[in-house]
């Protein structure tokens, strides 16, 4: 590095040490078990998920596959390990997705089932606290010889489903079985000065809840101490780049994103989990440069992340190929996790942007609309060879969008000293204790197909405080932070705010519109957010994006699937003319706004010698309603001009 450069960068890791500096806040989010979701758009998916998914995880679980089994085989010293070294994982992030959804759909039955596997997997715990059922049916001696093994991401699932089930049924027997795990980790490693890297990262984001929950500093000390002791050329087991696993460099000089897109999504959260906690702002600057570089150049406009099937990861900056596109469902959770947690230690809006761009689109798209079917990875472009499974060998992501969604509660309030945050619409409602008084927050609309949102807060007594009411970026014109997408020719952006039927003059700060007045019994506030169809383009060095477009309306992000289209979306022109409407659909794919315009369409004369456009009404969908019709071709982004063309074999609509 030349001494320009040496200066830039110093220059460049001081401002960001100071941003650190001055961005700590202390906001808590407001639990799943105290919020009450009834909402038009939501509350059939959280049904779904508690009637058909959870049943197609226990299927597999414990009939189709080995998982439960194997916790069977430990206690009864008899039986061989099925399966994969990490399913253990999959075991207890189902028990925290049912955790979830029993706040949301009581089901006696679902919690007996929960209880039944609780008891088998305590069963299963070595009398040091070890439980590891691939080590313990293949060879204890073994233990803790293989970095990548993953037996500490195992234990943070576990934690995360203990502290899950805990709030909600109260019940804490497997919770106690994770604590009496970490307690046999942190004596054998952090306590006894010996080295370990988790090859997965997971369990240091578990360890500060657990902290949280139990008070006990020293899970917040072992959670430091896992991030501390990355980078520093520890490995034991598995060869490979160590920047697959971000363990190249020390956390705190890690300035990009590299390496698997989950594992960084998960170090990422704990990092940030860990300086909201201590309040040391070391993390900071590696937090906010790693943010600015995966969301202005490595993320999708979907939200997902990790464009390589290669390392399921990230590859080089405006490297985001569509058809290719991995983006894995367990990342863009991730990316939610992360993004929140950045939200509540800097008050920033601008993650909870990022979070609702990940759920609405890159995430929710995992997840079949009858509940039974899942991606893996999901691609903004498809040829019609593309469709979802029932189930995958290594099958993280069906558990893992089943627990995000029946969570969603611990999304939308958060709580501060100053007052009380509103960071996603959707209908719900909240007791928030403030003290001696409490605030009953709820609000109802018809989000995301409409920007009306009405929000109801009454405190048992009159009481001043500040209301924080996210306003989107892309209800401001700024559809994602960064450079990588902008409006072609934005809309008129519009916020409107009423307060028991007044309009307010409000102020915005870091994305979220304040007001700060003194509450009373059932006072109402109106939030209109415009709802207009944007055309969104993509940086030119985004190669694949280059001279196309891509439709958003609010936070959803549009395609064009071949059974709307005449069979075929690869011959479909979209120019920089075209008028656009949004027109709801109650019959279609369970209900949805669609867009609708007119535009050029390539054919085929009938000898096949030539080929002509012809002008034709063309309809695009919500991307993550795609795929649940027959296989067939889809894309997010379309060519602006007949150049930008791309034929698929045989393009030719039908007639």
């Amino acid at each position: 590095m030349d001494n320009t450069n040496n200066l830039l960068f110093r220059i460049s890791f001081l401002i960001l040490f100071i941003s650190a500096q001055q961005s700590m806040a202390q906001i808590s989010p407001v639990n799943f078990s105290k919020v009450t979701i009834n909402d038009k758009f939501w509350t059939s998916k959280i049904n779904t998920v508690a009637t058909v998914t959870l049943n197609a995880c226990i299927n597999y679980t414990e009939n189709k596959t080995g998982r439960i089994r194997n916790f069977e085989n430990v206690a009864s010293k008899k039986g061989k390990h099925e399966g994969i070294f990490f399913d253990d994982s999959d075991v207890y992030k189902a028990l925290e997705a049912i955790a979830y959804s029993l706040k949301n759909h009581p089901d006696v039955e679902m919690e007996k089932k929960a209880d039944e596997w609780i008891d088998k997997i305590a069963a299963a715990q070595q009398p040091d606290g070890y439980i590891n059922t691939y080590f313990t049916l293949t060879g204890l001696e073994n233990r803790w010889t293989d970095m990548d093994k993953h037996e500490t991401y195992c234990t943070g699932h576990l934690l995360e489903a203990g502290i899950a089930y805990y709030n909600t049924t109260g019940k804490r027997k497997l919770m106690d079985v994770g604590i009496r795990m970490v307690n046999h980790i942190d004596s054998t490693f952090r306590q006894s000065n010996r080295h370990w890297i988790s090859g997965h990262e997971e369990i240091e984001l578990a360890l500060v809840k657990l902290y949280h929950a139990t008070n006990e500093k020293r899970y917040l000390d072992l959670a430091e101490w896992f991030i501390e002791q990355r980078g520093q050329g520890y490995y034991l087991g598995t060869k490979r780049n160590p920047k697959y696993d971000q363990n190249d460099i020390p956390f705190v000089n890690q300035k990009k994103v590299e390496g698997h897109a989950v594992r960084a999504m998960y170090l990422y959260s704990g990092a940030a989990d860990v300086a909201a906690a201590t309040k040391e702002t070391k993390y900071l600057p590696s937090l906010f440069s790693i943010w600015d570089n995966l969301v202005g150049k490595n993320m999708y406009i979907t939200g997902g992340i990790g464009s390589s099937g290669e390392n399921e990861g990230f590859s080089k900056d405006y490297d985001l190929p569509n058809e290719s596109a991995y983006c894995e469902t367990c990342a863009s959770v991730g990316m939610i996790f992360w993004n929140q947690r950045m939200n509540l230690m800097t008050g920033e809006g601008k993650y909870v942007d990022i979070l609702e761009r990940s759920l609405y689109n890159g995430a929710l798209a995992g997840l079949s609309l009858s509940g039974d079917r899942f991606f893996y990875g999901n691609p903004l472009a498809s040829d019609g060879n593309y469709s979802r499974s029932e189930w995958f060998g290594c099958a993280c992501c069906p558990s893992n969008i089943a627990r995000l969604v029946s969570s969603i509660g611990n999304y939308i309030y958060a709580t501060s000293s100053d007052g009380f945050y509103i960071n996603l619409f959707i209908g719900s409602n909240t007791t928030i204790p403030l003290g001696k008084n409490s605030i009953l927050l709820s609000q109802q609309g018809n989000y995301p197909w409409d920007g009306k949102i009405t929000i109801k807060i009454s405190p048992d007594k009159k009481i001043k405080k500040k209301l924080f009411i996210r306003i989107p970026g892309w209800a401001t014109n700024m559809p994602v932070q960064g450079n990588a997408y902008t409006y072609l020719n934005p809309g008129k952006s519009t916020v409107k705010i009423s307060l028991n039927n007044k309009d307010v003059t409000f102020t915005v700060d870091k994305g979220y519109a304040i007001i700060d007045r003194e509450w009373k019994k059932d006072d109402e506030i109106i939030l209109q957010l415009p709802m207009n169809i944007e055309r969104v383009i993509a940086n030119d060095s985004i190669q694949d994006d280059k001279g196309r477009v891509a439709l958003q309306r609010g936070p959803l992000v549009y395609c064009f699937e071949h059974s709307d289209n005449y069979g075929k979306v690869s011959n479909i022109i979209f120019p920089d003319s075209a008028d656009v409407s949004a027109l709801f659909n109650t019959s279609l794919l369970g209900g949805i706004m669609t867009i609708k315009s007119k535009v050029p369409v390539i054919d085929k004369s009938s000898d096949g010698e030539s080929v002509f456009t012809t002008i034709k009404e063309i309809t695009a969908i919500p991307y993550y309603s795609w795929a649940n019709r027959e296989e067939g071709e889809m894309q997010v982004w379309i060519p602006r001009k007949i150049k930008g063309i791309r034929l698929i074999p045989n393009c030719v609509t039908k007639k």
